[in-house]
């Protein structure tokens, strides 16, 4: 099999680059290898690589900047999404698109499954809805996978910005009334080989087992970074509410997904999102 991977440069396409199955030969593209806002760098990508198979990792996630930069935004996850697809399409190979809770606005207390109607609000949700609808105009056999607050050792994301934060203060205050799963990008790339390999086509979602807010979330790091010795212990998470941290973009209150029929592909769910955070701590201190 051969794969072809764009946002190869990703905590996501970071992660599929470092667990393919074996025999699998695969080309990494970062942003640099390959812009895939621009339709003839993509074109080119796929016939240089001649792939059986293709990761979309790439996507603009700034979830706040893109209020302020939407065709920023809408090149990549809406145009760039498309692009991908249509060349996928056109070499005969299956494509797996990455996307986001964030195109539901509220899943009002209930797991979210694939169907229910899509719901975004701001811009990066919205350039994410239109890159699924995208995808699935010129890829109509493509498989979409949703997943949620991912986070890796390295990259930009909730856990190393926490991790610095409780370095430099005694107290940090999060929003405890946003509910979702934290998902370890380790853990993601392992399902979307498997799900690649077993065919599977549509949307699905796919996340770590279990519910948190981002209270309960930074308070496990809190705890497991102490314990790996990345922050001094004692250190305060505060919960606040949504109303206390206004920001750009609004965010779900609620946006856990029902990951049923995935696992059940799958043949069951994945660790608790707890144990993964205590293993990411550890590839963290073993790396520093």
């Amino acid at each position: 099999m051969r794969a072809l991977i764009f946002g190869a440069g990703g905590q996501v396409g970071r992660a599929l680059v470092a667990s393919p199955p074996a025999g699998a030969a695969v080309t990494a593209l970062d942003r640099q290898g390959c812009d895939i806002g621009d339709a003839e760098a993509v074109r080119r990508a796929v016939e240089a690589a001649r792939p059986d198979l293709i990761f979309n990792a790439a996507a603009y996630t700034a979830v706040d900047r893109a209020e302020s930069e939407p065709e920023a935004a809408a090149r990549i996850n809406d145009a760039g999404a498309g692009q991908v697809a249509a060349a996928a399409e056109a070499a005969g190979a299956r494509l797996v698109h990455i996307s986001t809770d964030f195109v539901f606005s509220d899943g009002d207390g209930v797991p979210i499954p694939p169907a229910h109607a899509l719901s975004p609000r701001g811009v990066y949700a919205a350039t994410k809805a239109a890159g699924e609808r995208a995808v699935a105009a010129a890829a109509p056999g493509a498989l979409i996978v949703r997943t949620a607050w991912v986070y890796a050792p390295v990259g930009a994301n909730f856990v190393n910005t926490m991790l610095r934060l409780l370095r430099e203060r005694e107290e940090v205050r999060v929003v405890a009334d946003q509910k979702g799963t934290p998902t370890w990008a380790p853990s993601l790339a392992g399902a979307l080989w498997r799900l690649a390999e077993l065919g599977a086509s549509g949307i699905h979602h796919f996340t770590d087992d279990g519910e948190a807010s981002w209270h309960d979330f930074a308070a496990a790091i809190a705890e497991d970074g102490a314990e790996a010795g990345l922050i001094p212990a004692g250190r305060r998470v505060v919960p606040i509410s949504t109303a206390d941290y206004p920001t750009p973009a609004p965010r779900p209150a609620y946006s856990v997904l029902d990951k049923s029929e995935t696992w059940a592909l799958l043949g069951g769910p994945p660790p608790h999102w707890r144990t993964q955070v205590r293993t990411n701590m550890k590839d963290v201190a073993g790396n520093g």
